[in-house]
């Protein structure tokens, strides 16, 4: 039977991240992608010029819909915008016992738009994180979280400590925004795992944390144990990010069809 993954984000006009990146993701990874969106956004390549939040009781009729009758082996969230709409996703994933539940905590867009207000960072560490199987931020968003400087790999060990105190059962802390190469952080509470691959010279990266944490959730979907449903997600994005689209004025889009193109030459190899 096909894997039914939900995705609880905001929508992307410009198609490069969010709802519209979760969807594609989810597709070439062979799932079934549903959708509760919590809040539209007027963005290109160059930035969100406008957001317009869903009404918290609607996002949680989107997912009662969906979780009533078609039901979901994973979900996950991106931008959740208001503390109204944390607290109603958080309750609705409680009410259906969603277990494998992907956080990305998102905050800021890459052109530095705040999409998260403060009153919903505190509701996202105190409601929304005891409920995830995995919270993945960057460094920023880590730093947000733990409230000290995550800079190094050091601080991303401290951070993940720091940060599983909140509840996940899993943190990955990802070091795409340091230099060198891209290295994150695993941590379950008494390990750590470090997953490094070399980084790619492409500025297309718009949409790279929506589409990791949809491919994440989508491998634990399923069935795959946690790091290696990590390893393939990572393996995922630096072939998105490789093959990422210059489309726009500004930073373009991670390619998830990259996906299909690397399957279609491993068969042609064979």
């Amino acid at each position: 039977m096909i894997k039914r993954i939900l995705t609880i984000a905001g929508s992307d006009s410009g198609g490069g991240a969010g709802i519209q990146a979760d969807l594609k993701t989810i597709t070439v990874l062979s799932s079934y992608g549903m959708s509760a969106i919590t809040a539209l956004t007027a963005q290109n390549t160059m930035g969100v010029q406008a957001i317009y939040p869903v009404p918290a009781d609607f996002v949680a009729l989107q997912m009662e819909s969906v979780l009533s009758d078609i039901g979901a082996d994973a979900a996950k969230t991106g931008m959740l915008a208001t503390p109204e709409i944390v607290l109603a996703v958080s309750e609705q994933l409680r009410r259906f016992k969603v277990e494998r539940l992907v956080v990305d905590p998102v905050m800021v867009s890459k052109s530095g738009h705040q999409l998260l207000s403060d009153a919903a960072r505190v509701a996202i560490k105190d409601v929304l994180l005891p409920l995830a199987h995995v919270v993945t931020p960057n460094l920023p968003e880590a730093s947000e979280l733990c409230g000290f400087p995550v800079q190094d790999l050091e601080a991303m060990k401290a951070a993940a400590r720091a940060i599983h105190r909140l509840g996940p059962r899993f943190v990955l802390v990802k070091g795409g925004h340091m230099e060198g190469d891209a290295v994150d952080v695993l941590f379950d509470g008494d390990d750590f795992q470090i997953f490094e691959t070399r980084r790619l010279s492409n500025r297309n990266t718009h949409g790279t944390g929506c589409t990791f944490s949809a491919a994440l959730a989508t491998l634990l979907g399923q069935g795959l144990p946690t790091p290696k449903a990590v390893e393939g997600a990572k393996a995922f994005i630096t072939r998105a990010i490789s093959l990422g689209l210059s489309l726009g004025s500004g930073h373009g889009p991670t390619n998830p069809y990259a996906h299909v193109l690397h399957s279609m030459e491993r068969e042609r190899v064979r």
